[in-house]
């Protein structure tokens, strides 16, 4: 079944959002302070492409660095992202077929303003993050 959403996810909106955090990790990356921004663009773009079957988790590990390079984030790159994921899932809600995709899209909002200090897991291997 999550290959089926997958697919449909793909055509709706997670070409655009892939898209959009492969933008985001090319223009962090063109500077040197940039290139761990822009390495958790594109794990998150991924995560963007395919989201059925995986899910994220808290490192536990993670600590200040991740807090401070999470403020970076959000100013530099996570707000317009954030708003790209709202202005999909406003539009998915419209229809009937959208609107899981829309929560779908709702859900991925925390993960594109605060990414650091986040691992994403498969959802067939519940602790392993643990």
């Amino acid at each position: 079944m999550k290959i089926i959403l997958n697919i449909i996810w793909l055509v709706l909106s997670g070409f655009w959002l892939f898209l959009a955090y492969l933008l985001a990790g090319v223009l962090l990356c063109v500077t040197i302070i940039g290139i761990p921004f822009g390495i958790a663009s594109f794990r998150i773009g991924v995560y963007a492409l395919w989201p059925f079957g995986y899910t994220t988790i808290e490192r536990r590990d993670a600590g200040a660095p991740s807090c401070v390079g999470n403020v970076l984030w959000l100013v530099l790159a996570g707000w317009w992202l954030a708003l790209a994921h709202i202005t999909t899932g406003i539009a998915l809600c419209l229809t009937i077929i959208g609107i899981p995709f829309g929560i779908a899209n709702f859900k991925l909002i925390p993960v594109s303003l605060l990414p650091l200090g986040r691992e994403i897991v498969s959802t067939d291997e519940p602790f392993a993050g643990r």
